[in-house]
């Protein structure tokens, strides 16, 4: 793609933040569009996110569960940017019209102590840059109508993203298996989903290896302090103004999001 192509591009998905309206798959009108180009377009909207004053707080990894890619219709993870402002406090109200067709996923979130830079980055590189993790909860929300998206729509949107919940009990690597944690989804108080930490690429570490690793190259580091999403548990579930919903994750503990009943932005 020519760089006014991807600017353009750029142009169209913020467009449909700004108006709270999903537009057509950027596939039907870019169909030579390839992931080098859906980066780019992702790449672009970071930068006017960071020159608007929202700084970069971590990255995810999305579509790392066959489950997921099932529910998608891709067939390999991607990545995104997670930004300050989609950051938001457990048990605290949520703005639900910020969002345009939000869905909710239960992850565990790795905090960084240490700076992860690849390529090369190993199993143990990971483990060692992990400071701890934490029980998460993230909002994945589509700019595409009716999450008609392709791998090129969803990379050049960021992913997805659109929110993050951690929860506050942090704990060590060394006290939890995250290949057997188990994990409970529960929305409105049914449980809606269940999963275990091997959902994800075999571990969550696996995930973050292949982001580091897969980030590296284009200059980009995971930076101490970030927070990194590896992928979701279970299958991801539609949300609404007014829901409540939690997961609780074995050897991690609980994790909950409430989203404002009347969705005042």
């Amino acid at each position: 793609m020519e760089a006014s192509a991807v600017r353009a591009a750029a142009d169209l998905l913020q467009g449909a933040y700004r108006s709270r309206t999903p537009i057509a798959p950027l596939i039907d009108e870019y169909p030579d569009a390839d992931v080098t180009d859906a980066y780019r377009i992702q790449q672009e909207q970071v930068r006017r996110w960071n020159e608007a004053g929202d700084p970069v707080k971590g990255h995810k990894v999305g579509l790392a569960s066959a489950a997921m890619q099932r529910q998608m219709g891709v067939d390999q993870p991607d990545y995104g940017h997670l930004l300050g402002g989609m950051f938001h406090l457990e048990h605290q109200p949520i703005p639900a019209q910020r969002f345009l067709q939000p869905r909710i996923e239960p992850e565990i979130a790795f905090v960084l102590g240490r700076r992860l830079s690849g390529p090369g980055v190993t199993v143990a590189d990971a483990i060692q840059a992990v400071d701890f993790v934490l029980p998460a909860l993230e909002i994945v929300d589509s700019r595409i109508s009716d999450w008609r998206i392709s791998i090129v729509d969803t990379i050049a949107d960021n992913a997805s993203s659109g929110g993050v919940i951690l929860g506050s009990k942090p704990t060590s690597l060394t006290a939890v298996d995250l290949r057997l944690a188990g994990c409970t989804l529960h929305y409105g108080g049914d449980l809606v989903a269940t999963g275990a930490g091997g959902a994800v690429l075999g571990s969550p570490v696996n995930a973050l290896v292949w982001l580091a690793n897969t980030v590296g190259p284009l200059g980009i580091d995971l930076e101490p302090g970030h927070v990194v999403l590896p992928g979701s548990m279970t299958r991801a579930v539609p949300v609404r103004p007014g829901d409540a919903v939690v997961a609780d994750i074995a050897g991690l503990g609980s994790v909950t999001a409430v989203f404002d009943r009347e969705g005042r932005p």
